[in-house]
């Protein structure tokens, strides 16, 4: 074996390595269970946000009532304030003021019924509220510690791989140009494996035995002398 041969199975060991730690870097979150804690997080965040929808409109509701109970109370007070001071006045204006005031008593007790209605589900909200709040605290708590540890296998995962990249480039760098195209285009094409090892009659690439006279055709090459794989068409390097 050449070694410009033997350095494009280093290149091609090297390219295998970085894939299988992108691989794994790519995959930290899903082997942890990270984002399975993450998913149940949303769906309960999802349900969280309709309730407090709901509060919301429990609250406008509220609000409105309120400001409905104060208007009707005014209005009251200003009638009953005319009907003490209506010296001289008429009786049917009276009675018409004192239907008025009762009209709107009897109004403004509905409204504060509809509003002790809304106070009411609002309390049932709040327990709605704080019964999700309960069931997410731990999840925060455990998808926190997950994203600190993932940040850790990461962070050796990326390490790992500035190594491998820096080894890999120093290696590519020796190869002869026309070897190196070649490998670059097979690898693209033949899912990252450019360059396999011919193990006794076996393709290290696509694992296919190879005919005995293919295997002693290759294995009489001179040195340096470009192999392909018969069946993948993968650089095929003897052992």
């Amino acid at each position: 074996m050449s070694d410009d041969l033997g350095r494009l199975l280093a290149v091609q060991d090297l390219d295998t390595s970085i894939t299988q730690l992108e691989h794994r870097r790519a995959a930290l979150a899903e082997t942890s269970g990270l984002e399975a804690v993450e998913a149940e997080l949303a769906g309960l965040a999802a349900e969280r946000s309709e309730v407090a929808a709901r509060r919301g409109v429990l609250t406008a509701t509220q609000k409105e009532l309120e400001e409905q109970i104060a208007g009707i109370g005014a209005r009251r007070g200003t009638i009953e304030q005319r009907m003490y001071a209506a010296t001289g006045s008429s009786s049917r204006d009276l009675q018409a003021m004192n239907d008025e005031v009762r009209h709107l008593a009897e109004r403004g007790a509905e409204l504060e019924e509809l509003e002790l209605v809304a106070m009411l589900d609002q309390d049932g909200v709040d327990a709605e509220l704080a019964a999700l709040a309960e069931r997410m605290a731990p999840l925060e708590a455990r998808a926190e510690e997950l994203r600190v540890q993932v940040a850790r296998d990461q962070a050796e995962i990326d390490a790992e791989l500035a190594s491998a990249a820096g080894a890999r480039a120093a290696e590519a760098a020796l190869l002869p140009a026309a070897l190196s195209d070649r490998y670059e285009t097979l690898r693209a094409h033949l899912r990252g494996t450019g360059a396999a090892r011919l193990v006794k009659n076996h393709c290290g690439g696509c694992h296919l035995e190879l005919s005995s006279v293919e295997v002693e055709k290759i294995r009489a090459l001179p040195p340096g002398e470009v192999a392909t794989c018969e069946q993948c068409g993968r650089i095929l390097v003897p052992t």
